[in-house]
């Protein structure tokens, strides 16, 4: 099942560790975990505070301990299809974290939700001959999708993200079957 993932963090420093972590399913089941910093992740910068509005101290004293959110996401999404928005940056905090929680790093992997959503396209419009069409309306679809929800500002929540991120994709679905409707085609699912 795919997953759609979001992390923020302390900074966009080399240094910066992950302190806030959401996913949704497909079906719309979520989680959302505020981390307690492990003791060596000390990096924090009050620019990054400003935008999703989490303090330091809130981490500490209500977060939940680094590596029992480690362990809740193996456990939760192991053998899943991860997506984030930002995989690279989202990765680096997935890693951080799994190292810290003393879970193998490579168990949980990412890849861009980008490419979940041109795969929706693709799978809406697999009745569309030539297959050069088929692939013109799919990356259509995607970059008019995109397009009409680029003006959203982020709430730099990971939930919140994380959910936007599920209902992109849900949208690309929508209209590419939509799409494949005009041609004559039913997209089961």
């Amino acid at each position: 099942m795919l997953a759609f993932l979001d992390f923020e963090a302390s900074s966009l420093a080399k240094a910066s560790y992950p302190i806030e972590v959401a996913w949704v399913f497909e079906d719309g089941t979520s989680e959302s975990h505020l981390i307690r910093p492990a003791a060596e992740w000390t990096d924090w910068d009050p620019a990054a505070q400003a935008i999703h509005r989490i303090e330091r101290r809130v981490l500490e004293e209500t977060g939940e301990d680094h590596t029992v959110v480690a362990a809740r996401m193996v456990d939760a999404l192991a053998g899943h299809d991860l997506l984030a928005s930002a995989p690279s940056w989202d990765g680096k905090w997935l890693s951080a974290l799994l190292r810290a929680g003393g879970q193998p790093r490579r168990v949980l992997r990412l890849r861009d939700s980008d490419e979940a959503q041109l795969e929706a396209a693709r799978a809406c419009l697999a009745g569309v001959e030539p297959p050069a069409v088929r692939e013109a309306l799919a990356r259509e679809v995607v970059g008019e999708v995109s397009q009409r929800r680029n003006g959203r500002v982020p709430d730099h929540r990971a939930l919140a993200d994380a959910v936007a991120e599920r209902e992109q994709w849900l949208e690309v679905k929508a209209e590419a079957a939509r799409r494949a409707r005009g041609y004559g085609l039913t997209y089961l699912s």
